[in-house]
């Protein structure tokens, strides 16, 4: 049955509706806050989740020491709110990049971009050029996860020492995105590296870690400074997949109506991929987690057409039912749309631009 919330966001914005509550939005940000200050470090939040300068702002307001932008569009967007103290924690590569991290210097916010090559580290050259300011640089290391990083200690401290000795540039720290099950690993590359800088006479200023799963290891890598947490602040099914939220801490769900119910053990929503994503989130069972019908299965999708398996569920939803869903992925549900509908005490107070939506370079 279709709740009294549902009932009006349906009415008021159709659906599919992207939809946050705010209360459990504020206790998840303090809930992040309280542990980064009980593992004495900054907390440094990643905006790759929210997207928004409204929920950046509240995040600051109520502790964080700066942000994490994945790209230099969404630092733009940040800093045109007046976001200050920014972690781009992505190689920027490219005469164009280098030109608008330049104008954005410019501005007097602070910006630390990230480098896992020479080619990146030498650019940044050039941006300190146009904005005729110091930039600080922080270099990236793989500690086993395989995405962007370098791999060796030596290669660390050999670009290190590369940025410390630009003119225009200084070497700002590293920045860790360590596997949960792989900490040690990570100490022991990160004592390594910090040895090597300092017989170099360098010293990295910040050691930044990352992930909300990582939450349940805050502490555990001596020498950190900070950690970047972008999901934590909504949640979602991969979060409580791996341990670090419930049900009741998940703030964002998508509201979809059933709209066919062709046969007795299937069903439509009319949520499809452009609306939930086809991310399994890593394995997942069907593509999120219907509140109100838990043993539903959105077994698949069409573009507009969320397809439901029904055979073990008793009862059954009904055609022009409205629905919650926990998505398996949020981050990417959010880049999706254009506003968030905002909720608090189960009420409608409005809705929430997704400001740097899209901000792909």
């Amino acid at each position: 049955m279709t709740s009294p919330l549902a009932a009006a966001i349906a009415r008021q914005y159709g659906t599919p509706a992207v939809v946050i509550d705010l209360d459990i939005v504020e206790r998840n940000i303090d809930r992040l806050q309280q542990a980064c200050d009980v593992a004495g470090l900054r907390n440094r939040p990643h905006i790759k989740t929210h997207k928004s300068p409204v929920l950046a702002a509240l995040q600051r307001d109520r502790g964080a020491r700066g942000i994490t932008c994945q790209k230099l569009g969404e630092a733009e967007v940040m800093a045109a709110a007046g976001l200050d103290d920014i972690l781009i924690s992505y190689n920027l590569i490219g005469e164009e990049k280098m030109q608008r991290l330049g104008r954005l210097l410019r501005t007097g916010v602070t910006v630390r971009p990230c480098c896992d090559n020479p080619v990146a580290a030498d650019g940044y050259v050039d941006a300190a050029r146009l904005a005729g300011r110091e930039l600080e640089v922080l270099v990236e290391c793989d500690t086993g996860r395989e995405r962007a990083g370098v791999e060796t200690p030596a290669e660390a401290i050999a670009l290190a020492r590369r940025i410390a000795g630009h003119d225009g540039l200084r070497f700002g720290g590293l920045l860790l995105y360590a596997p949960e099950d792989r900490q040690a690993e990570s100490q022991r590359f990160l004592d390594e590296v910090k040895a090597g800088l300092r017989e170099n006479g360098l010293e990295a200023g910040i050691v930044s870690t990352g992930g909300t799963p990582n939450l349940r290891n805050l502490g555990r890598i001596e020498g950190a400074t900070e950690h970047r947490s972008g999901t934590s602040i909504f949640n979602d099914r991969m979060m409580m997949a791996c341990g670090h939220a419930t049900l009741e801490d998940c703030a964002l769900a998508v509201y979809a109506t059933v709209v066919s119910r062709a046969g007795p053990d299937r069903g439509i929503l009319d949520s499809g991929s452009k609306t939930l994503t086809s991310d399994t989130g890593g394995g997942l069972d069907g593509h999120g987690l219907i509140r109100e019908y838990p043993k539903a299965r959105i077994k698949g999708f069409a573009e507009e057409h969320g397809m439901l398996d029904l055979s073990a569920c008793d009862p059954k939803p009904g055609i022009g039912e409205t629905v919650s869903i926990i998505p398996n992925h949020v981050c990417v549900v959010v880049n999706m749309v254009d506003e968030l509908v905002t909720v608090r005490g189960g009420e409608i107070t409005g809705t929430l631009p997704v400001a740097a939506r899209g901000k792909l370079r």
